[in-house]
């Protein structure tokens, strides 16, 4: 797809987002609309995969773990959008027995989710593992973890970030969604990250940095992010987002992270994106 495309989908995304929380009555839009110009591009223009070539296992194809698993809404959206399963299923979300869970599951064999998420800490855990497992089955492919910047707060991440610098897991792109907002407020008052950019190359990881919601400075520095792997270091790219992208309220505050927009809300945030593709 070309940038014009890109930002076409990403807005029905935005959409999807929005209807989908509202109607569950319960969700998180926030991190979902800051997310979607990546996950938009990823799906599309980035990811060596296919829903056609998808397997739990992900041999011979580019894997991808979304760590910071509330911000489900934009994956389902992502997924459905691109062709894993049909886009009406998006109206099930939240409800009891659907395969659209709150938090991502595997229990429903749900195409494009391998694991279960939103126990924060453990996805990039989780993708360092299969990362190192397909340098044992000489397996050429890319794996890729998105990670919230308040997740990191979680001691688990450290651990995983120093093992996958210390055995040279150089087939990994990790993806830090840098909004500075947490459920509780910025990640500074809550549990300060400090210099996030110096932590990491402390670790020995290659560090890079981006505008998510910049189509064309993602495409740019994710393709420069694949040109940087296998070269005995893992990748992190801090990538700089706003929370609530889209939808001029529910910008600059944390209020939006896991709060759904009742009916005059969300009137008025659909307003702001017009439907480009078709709702559900």
């Amino acid at each position: 797809m070309n940038i014009e495309e890109l930002k076409t989908l990403a807005t029905q995304v935005r959409r999807d987002i929005l209807r989908m929380v509202y109607h569950a009555k319960s969700g998180h839009p926030g991190g979902s609309l800051g997310c979607a110009d990546f996950l938009t591009a990823l799906y599309t223009n980035i990811l060596q995969a296919t829903p056609q070539s998808f397997t739990e296992k992900g041999k011979g194809e580019d894997m991808f773990f979304l760590s910071n698993g509330h911000i489900s809404p934009v994956w389902y959206s992502v997924l459905a959008r691109t062709g894993y399963f049909p886009v009406s299923e998006l109206a099930t979300f939240r409800v009891f027995g659907s395969r659209l869970q709150g938090h991502p599951s595997n229990h429903y064999n749900l195409p494009g989710i391998r694991i279960a998420s939103g126990s924060l800490g453990q996805g990039l855990s989780i993708a360092v593992g299969a990362a190192l497992a397909k340098k044992l089955n000489n397996d050429s492919q890319t794996v890729y973890v998105l990670t919230g910047d308040g997740e990191l707060d979680e001691g688990q991440n450290w651990e995983a970030i120093l093992f996958a610098s210390a055995n040279k897991v150089d087939n990994l792109i990790a993806v830090v969604d840098y909004n500075k907002k947490q459920i509780d407020g910025s990640t500074d008052d809550v549990c300060s990250l400090g210099n996030l950019r110096a932590k990491f190359e402390a670790f020995d990881w290659q560090v890079m940095e981006m505008d998510g919601n910049d189509m064309a400075d993602i495409l740019d520095k994710m393709a420069i992010a694949k040109d940087n792997t296998r070269n005995q270091k893992p990748v992190v790219v801090l990538m700089h987002t706003e929370m609530g992208m889209g939808v001029d309220f529910m910008m600059g505050t944390h209020k939006w992270h896991g709060t759904p927009p009742n009916t005059e809300q969300i009137e008025k945030a659909l307003a702001q994106l017009p439907e480009t593709i078709g709702d559900y």
